[in-house]
């Protein structure tokens, strides 16, 4: 290649990396934002913590005791000449209620609330940013999620809930996520998200593809470092989150002992970051492989030449494996949308012209490879090493036992009983029981003693 199309692509490969590292972000906001079952999904696990909890029990028990006089409420229930302990128990019941808002918040019956009513809010949220008819419009509404069904199961627990439900106000347990002021410019940034994820993983692909196909020969070396982008795109983004995480919690959060369930929070709301994060780095790590498939390293030559023979007669099987990965991927993912699709579909149509390209390859390198230079030399060398120790084992078995008596008293061998000894050990060799170098030794003993008797 020429010096500026050398920089060139190395120019491309820079750039689809800072592209895929954007990307991740604007998936992650658009799934974690945008899609009402993502969401419920992260809001189960977030009730799930243990300080989160903490700090949502604390939050009905003063939603309930800023709402409803519950001193009051004591009095009318007490009879008459224990109406003085009121207060008392009142307080009381507020040290009970604290202490057990978490367990309450543990039970499957609050989570399915705190579930309901997050969806309920994130529903009303995608109307409102799409701009639904019916939704609340953006001049005289809110966005709130309404945890008022919480604080009645919690009054429940402290056993004033039926006198409570009547007297909660509306606006009792109701979290503001958006004010009217907002949802204009909600509205606005909704619809940027959902254009920028697609945009950006899309041209995070073409960019990747525009750098291979400008690198002719030099092919590998561009996948090979396109792979080694994704995974630095990949652990950038993790390690952004981490250092974001400690700014966010920094800013928004002034009392220390909230700051457990902040952090606890941020942790389990980008944990889908990580993911998308995780998947960039597999694809980065499959790039790495394809440039090293095809670079002229020993080991990569090996390979190919072991592939000649599946990508040349069985092609038809390798695209059908291919289309069965496509297919469960679909079927298995979390989400179906565009932006999947046309992904998915970029991608595995980058693995049918690597395929493609490599059976081309390794036809020009390896035109008589067969699977048998493999298969049926590694079977050969299988049986015979078994075939070798069992001819071992059965030559020990047969091999006669040595006399050790004195020269002057052992008797003559008779030539008769020498040469039909020889022949069985000459018919053993042949069989291929004795070795050459066992049959020799059988042999000289034979003669040695036939030597011995005659002398």
């Amino acid at each position: 290649m020429s010096r500026a199309r050398r920089r060139t692509v190395k120019a491309l490969v820079v750039l689809g990396s800072v592209l895929a590292f954007l990307s991740v972000f604007a998936i992650w906001t658009e799934r974690q934002a945008l899609n009402t079952d993502d969401w419920v999904d992260t809001s189960g696990r977030l009730i799930q913590n243990e300080e989160i909890r903490a700090a949502v029990g604390d939050y009905l028990v003063e939603q309930l005791y800023d709402n409803v006089d519950i001193e009051e409420e004591l009095e009318g229930i007490l009879p008459g000449d224990l109406k003085d302990l009121a207060g008392p128990a009142s307080g009381g019941l507020r040290q009970v209620a604290g202490s057990g808002a978490e367990k309450v918040l543990e039970t499957s019956t609050a989570q399915d609330l705190w579930k309901d009513a997050n969806r309920a809010a994130h529903e009303q949220l995608l109307a409102v940013l799409e701009d639904e008819k019916d939704a609340v419009s953006t001049a005289n509404g809110e966005v709130t999620l309404n945890l008022g069904s919480l604080v009645t199961n919690l009054a429940d627990q402290v056993g004033i809930g039926t006198q409570l439900a009547d007297q909660l106000p509306p606006d009792a347990g109701q979290v503001t996520i958006l004010r009217s002021d907002e949802l204009k410019t909600a509205q606005d940034v909704a619809v940027g998200i959902k254009g920028l994820a697609l945009v950006l993983t899309l041209l995070t692909l073409l960019v990747f593809g525009l750098a291979i196909y400008l690198s002719r020969e030099g092919r590998w070396v561009t996948v090979l470092f396109c792979g080694v982008g994704l995974i630095a795109a990949g652990f950038a983004v993790i390690v952004f989150r981490e250092i974001a995480g400690g700014i966010v919690v920094d800013q928004l959060v002034a009392e220390e002992s909230v700051r457990p369930a902040a952090e606890a929070a941020w942790s389990i709301s980008t944990s889908l970051m990580v993911g998308i994060a995780t998947t960039v780095i597999v694809f980065g790590v499959l790039f790495g492989i394809a440039g090293w498939l095809g670079s002229p390293t020993g080991s990569a030559s090996w390979t190919r030449r072991f592939m000649t023979p599946f990508l040349r007669d069985y092609l038809p099987y390798v695209y059908t494996g291919l289309a069965i990965v496509v297919a469960i991927y679909f079927l298995s993912a979390p989400t179906q949308n565009l932006r999947s699709f046309l992904t998915v579909l970029i991608v595995a149509a980058a693995v049918a012209f690597g395929i493609h390209e490599l059976r081309r390859q390794t036809g020009e390198e390896f035109p008589d490879a067969q699977l048998d230079d493999y298969f049926g030399g590694a079977k050969d060398r299988l049986v015979g090493a078994v075939k070798s120790a069992n001819i071992g084992e059965r030559a020990s078995k047969l091999r006669l036992p040595e006399k050790r008596a004195p020269a002057d008293e052992a008797p003559p061998a008779r030539e008769g009983d020498r040469l039909q000894e020889l022949e069985r050990l000459g018919e053993l060799h042949q069989k291929g029981i004795l070795s050459d170098e066992e049959f020799a030794a059988e042999k000289a003993r034979v003669l040695g003693g036939g030597a011995s008797g005659s002398a």
